[in-house]
């Protein structure tokens, strides 16, 4: 199962069935979207995914997921999981915008790498952003991760793939 984590503000929980309307709040917020590098899906199939998680992903242990709470409130998305691009695992993470720019990004990077490396046993993990989210890219070189190559989507999109070592993330 995954497991609870806590950072110094953060909570990270496994989705439960009442979660269900924040998460698709927050996966259907055009600025969500546009910096996961995604369209806004239907309401309807980002439903079918939340209920995907609750019954496939969970007992399955296909890979951690959690929703992320600050003070009692849902803040955002976070997952570690394997990725397609290269042999490895990767961190995901999504933020409400109401909570961007108040250090809680870097709280959840630092949080998925810990669990990565006690937890889970990795030794590095990857990062998936988009070229223009110079935001999370400057995130990222912060806690030292490194850019790996550049993905080009095909709409054109760049998406900047980075690793980083689980052991040393950077404060």
């Amino acid at each position: 199962m995954t497991p609870e984590l806590r950072t110094e503000r953060l909570e990270f929980l496994p989705y439960r069935p009442k979660d269900e309307d924040a998460f698709v709040g927050l996966l259907r917020d055009e600025e969500v979207c546009r910096w996961m590098g995604q369209e806004r899906i239907p309401e309807a199939d980002v439903r079918a995914l939340f209920r995907a998680i609750l019954t496939d992903v969970y007992p399955t242990r296909r890979f951690d997921v959690w929703g992320l709470w600050h003070e009692g409130a849902y803040v955002g998305h976070a997952e570690v999981k394997r990725t397609g691009n290269v042999d490895g695992h990767e961190l995901v993470a999504a933020l409400a915008p109401s909570h961007w720019g108040k250090g809680l990004g870097s709280e959840v990077v630092r949080g998925l790498l810990r669990h990565a490396a006690d937890d889970l046993g990795l030794t590095e993990a990857y990062g998936m952003v988009g070229a223009e989210n110079t935001a999370s890219l400057a995130l990222c070189r912060r806690l030292g991760f490194r850019h790996v190559r550049d993905v080009v989507g095909d709409d054109g999109t760049v998406t900047r793939m980075l690793v980083v070592a689980t052991t040393d993330p950077r404060p």
